[in-house]
C-alpha cells in the first residue's frame, strides 16, 4: 500500500524489516490547462510544452556534497544512480522522468540523497499540473511512497523529498520547499537547508 505523504512528514521505507536494494524515483506533471471562457472553449490546454529537470545530489555524513546526477551527467556513484533521461514536453501518461538508485552499491558513507525539480526554460510552477514525485521499490515495483508537488506559483524549483540512512534503515522526508533556479546549482542553499 502506497503512503501519500504531506509536506514535512517523515517515514521508513523499510517495511517489515525488509531490506530495500534498489529503488526509484519517478517524476511526473502535465500541462496546466488555461483557465476562463477562452481556455474552456478550445479544449483548455496549456499550448506549450513545460520542461521539468529532476536531479539527485548525493551528500555525506558531514553534509559534504559528493555527487550529483541531472540532465547533463546521467549516471553517478560508479553507476549506481542512474538517471534515465530528459523529457522536455511533460507529455503521457505516468512517470516522465526517472532516477534509479542502486541502494546497495552506494558507499557507506553516503548519508543522504536530495532529489530536487526545476524549471530549466525558467518555466514558473504555475503552468504546471498535477505534479508529483513516487519512490518505487524497483525489485517488487510496488510503489513505497508518493507526494503531490502540487503548490502553484512563481517558483521555478521545488526540493521534493530526501532519502537517508537512519538506524540502518532509509526513510524518506517530503520536502517540498519553494525555490527558483534554472538548474540543482541555483538552488543549492535550499538544498543544503535539506540536509
Amino acid at each position: 500500500m502506497t503512503v501519500s505523504l504531506s509536506k514535512g512528514q517523515k517515514i521508513s521505507l523499510s517495511k517489515d524489516g525488509a531490506s530495500l536494494t534498489r529503488i526509484f524515483m519517478g517524476l511526473g506533471w502535465d500541462v496546466a490547462k488555461k483557465k476562463g471562457l477562452m481556455g474552456g472553449l478550445f479544449g483548455g490546454g496549456g499550448g506549450e510544452d513545460i520542461d521539468l529537470d529532476a536531479s539527485c545530489l548525493v551528500f555525506d555524513e558531514s553534509g559534504q556534497q559528493v555527487g550529483e546526477v541531472w540532465f547533463r551527467d546521467l549516471k553517478g556513484m560508479n553507476g549506481a544512480i542512474i538517471h534515465t533521461g530528459d523529457n522536455l514536453t511533460g507529455a503521457g501518461d505516468g512517470d516522465d522522468e526517472t532516477i534509479k538508485v542502486d541502494l546497495s552499491r552506494l558507499p557507506a558513507t553516503v548519508k543522504s540523497l536530495v532529489f530536487t525539480v526545476n524549471s530549466f526554460r525558467g518555466q514558473t510552477f504555475d503552468k504546471v499540473a498535477n505534479a508529483y514525485c513516487r519512490v518505487v521499490d524497483e525489485v517488487s515495483g510496488k510503489e513505497l511512497a508518493k507526494f503531490s508537488l502540487g503548490e502553484t506559483g512563481a517558483h521555478t524549483g521545488l526540493v521534493m523529498a530526501k532519502i537517508y540512512r537512519h538506524n540502518g534503515e532509509w526513510k524518506i522526508h517530503a520536502i517540498g520547499e519553494k525555490t527558483t533556479g534554472r538548474t540543482f546549482h541555483d538552488m543549492m542553499p535550499a538544498i543544503r537547508a535539506a540536509l
